[in-house]
């Protein structure tokens, strides 16, 4: 780790001095390990592209949340979204092919529009820029996501005996700073015996049922709001909570 994070500092000394600036337009490298040029006078438009419309269902949310909020001023959001979810399910198929229609008819104008906005570009640009949207995308959906899950309540992953220790012992370390902290916990974890790393392992296994039975109750609720794309697959393999 120490040898990679060296090589790394070098990099991006090199990057610093020079490496990073690309010979053709002055523009400068993502990383030092890019190797494509986002060009100074391209990348500033980025954001500027056409955006995709909302699907169908995005937009009955986006529609129906404040309402929803108003009815139910107490509810979790996740409760919130469980309602809307049931409310889209029943939404009459002619209320429903409206949306759908909106929205068809806003991605044939969104290609339209990308594809006047692609024509305006040098082959040199739409690489970067497509370069570019892909890494934006990617992040994009992992925070996205991240934060779904967070917004619909699912729980906390279980901890190890060694994270329940650390926690447990993290501000107590007399050490200033974190990385000290974290050194002389791992030391002294080390350092206990069976029987006290035992109290620790139990702590951890109770965690883990806690963590099972709220999955299984939260897998049930996103079974019945359509969301089976966050069921586990093997619990959708085990057959425990049917697809609705």
């Amino acid at each position: 780790m120490a040898l990679f994070r060296g090589m790394w500092g070098a990099l991006r000394a090199l990057g610093r001095s020079g490496a990073e600036i690309c010979a053709g337009c002055g523009g400068r490298l993502p990383s030092p390990l890019s190797l494509v040029c986002i060009p100074k006078c391209f990348s500033s438009n980025v954001g500027n592209h056409p955006k995709k419309p909302l699907t169908s269902y995005l937009r009955f949310s986006t529609e129906q949340l404040p309402k929803f909020k108003a009815k139910h001023p107490d509810a979790k959001l996740s409760e919130l979204i469980r309602k809307i979810g049931a409310a889209w399910r029943e939404l009459p198929e002619a209320e429903k092919k409206v949306y759908e229609a909106d929205f068809k008819a806003e991605w044939k104008a969104y290609k339209e529009a990308m594809s006047k906005f692609k024509d305006q570009l040098t082959p040199t640009q739409l690489v970067s820029f497509e370069k570019e949207v892909r890494q934006k995308r990617l992040k994009k959906k992992a925070s996205i996501r991240k934060r779904e899950l967070t917004l619909l309540g699912k729980p906390k992953r279980p901890r190890s005996a060694y994270n329940i220790y650390v926690c447990e012992s993290f501000q107590q370390a007399k050490d200033a700073s974190a990385q000290g902290k974290l050194k002389t916990i791992n030391e002294a974890w080390k350092n206990l015996s069976s029987d006290e790393k035992q109290v620790y392992i139990q702590l951890a296994k109770d965690d883990r049922i806690r963590y099972d039975n709220e999955m299984k109750s939260w897998e049930e609720q996103m079974a019945e709001v359509g969301r089976s794309d966050l069921i586990r697959r093997s619990v959708k393999r085990s057959g425990d909570i049917p697809e609705k």
